[in-house]
């Protein structure tokens, strides 16, 4: 099969798989907005950055553990079997903290985050529930990532459908039929993540599986060698929610409680962008890596453009999409018919959008320097865009601009991240 053909299979699979979890992020915030109103986005958007920190951790130990078994397989390093073990390890140790607070102080955590009391009140069950199975969100991002990297993409993009659609429908079930609230949309997303690990956990019972599992005291060495290689994709997921969690506390100033609920809506709209070129990164990284372990630079290369121009062209589409359906999108979650809410969103989503533009190519370019064990290149570029860029133009184009100034921090952040990568892609590509 020529290049263009695997990177297409890849990444056509893996970005339908991404699409399945942000759909079912819009429909569980489509339910709660339904159940409980403008409250009940608020709440989610709230704890949205403890998910971000949980998928985060979860993705950089799984896609840097699988990234590194890849790159060992193909030079037949038989360590390369010691990763997946490490992997799971790890992921609940790490779980462990999660679950405390999930259990002991769930109400702390949700005032911390900017809730007031009715909030506070409203969210508890909500937390408590989703931070008791953080493992399972862990294991799935590992689980997956190495069954991908293992020449069985379509099996992840199955598992991955599955839960989603196993959440939408129980999000339904839950909510409605049996009366459980947010309880209920909780629960629907805490057991979808079991449903993935099941199915693709069918292919160690294969004849091509190539991942074995040893018992083994955890390595923190391996740790930090798959840690190395998976910043982009803890960057990836974690700067969903460092924007969200900045833009909560600012817009919480700025307007109150219906700015972040119109921030909801842009957010959930954006996490959709933002899993299309997931996918397109991460599809694209078991080739980038097998081909980077045998030597082939110009097969790497051939890889990072076509996932360049792939992630330009949807850019394009994706903001003309936005432009052309802003009324339509924001009324999908103004359920209470608020004009305020709606007249918030709508300039959000315009301004806001500007920023993919130039976030594929940096979420892809950032995926390749990992996926070729450029960390420490990889890091910068993530850090710039995940972090510093965002906190910085936030605080400043707020003060100058109010609330339209916070809707152009994640242009403005991805822009200057841009500029970056060329010349970082300049240097390594020679």
């Amino acid at each position: 099969m020529s290049i263009t053909k695997q990177f297409f299979k890849y990444v056509t699979q893996n970005i339908f798989g991404m699409l399945g979890i942000s759909c079912y992020i819009i429909a569980d915030t489509f339910f709660i907005a339904k159940a409980a109103g403008a409250n009940g986005i608020t709440v989610l958007n709230l704890v949205l950055p403890i998910y971000s920190i949980i998928y985060a951790i979860g993705a950089m130990i799984g896609v840097g553990s699988a990234t590194r078994f890849a790159i060992l397989r193909a030079q037949s390093d038989v360590s390369c079997e010691r990763y997946f073990s490490n992997a799971l390890c790890f992921v609940w140790l790490i779980a462990v903290p999660f679950m405390l607070a999930g259990a002991f102080i769930p109400d702390k955590i949700i005032a911390l985050m900017g809730g007031d009391a009715e909030i506070v009140a409203l969210g508890i069950p909500y937390t408590r529930i989703f931070l008791m199975f953080t493992p399972f969100f862990m294991m799935n991002h590992v689980i997956s990532a190495f069954v991908r990297n293992d020449n069985a993409p379509s099996l992840a993009m199955a598992g991955t459908l599955a839960s989603s659609l196993f959440n939408i429908a129980f999000d339904y079930i839950f909510m409605f039929p049996m009366k459980l609230g947010l309880a209920g949309a909780a629960l629907a997303t805490a057991v979808s993540p079991i449903i993935s690990i099941i199915i693709c956990s069918t292919h160690f019972l294969g004849k091509k599986n190539a991942i074995r599992f040893h018992l083994q005291m955890p390595s923190v060495k391996r740790l930090w060698q798959s840690c190395q290689l998976g910043v982009s994709a803890f960057v990836g997921e974690i700067s969903s929610g460092v924007t969200t969690a900045t833009f909560n506390f600012l817009i919480l100033g700025l307007v109150g409680n219906v700015g972040v609920a119109a921030y909801g809506v842009v957010a959930n709209f954006a996490l959709v962008a933002v899993s299309i070129f997931n996918g397109i990164s991460q599809g694209a990284q078991p080739l980038v890596s097998t081909y980077y372990g045998k030597g082939d630079k110009k097969a790497v290369h051939k890889i990072l453009e076509l996932g360049s121009v792939t992630a330009l062209v949807l850019a394009v589409l994706i903001i003309a999409g936005v432009y052309g359906y802003t009324d339509e999108l924001v009324a999908v979650f103004n359920n209470e018919g608020s004009t305020e809410l709606a007249a918030y969103a709508y300039t959000g989503m315009r301004l806001y959008f500007l920023g993919f533009l130039f976030a594929g190519f940096n979420i892809v370019g950032t995926g390749y320097l990992s996926a070729t064990e450029k960390a420490r290149e990889a890091f910068i570029t993530s850090i710039l865009r995940g972090f510093a860029g965002i906190l910085a133009f936030s605080v400043i184009l707020s003060l100058l601009f109010g609330l339209n100034g916070v809707w152009l921090a994640f242009p403005a952040s991805e822009l200057l991240t841009a500029v970056v990568m060329l010349r970082i892609m300049h240097k390594v590509k020679k």
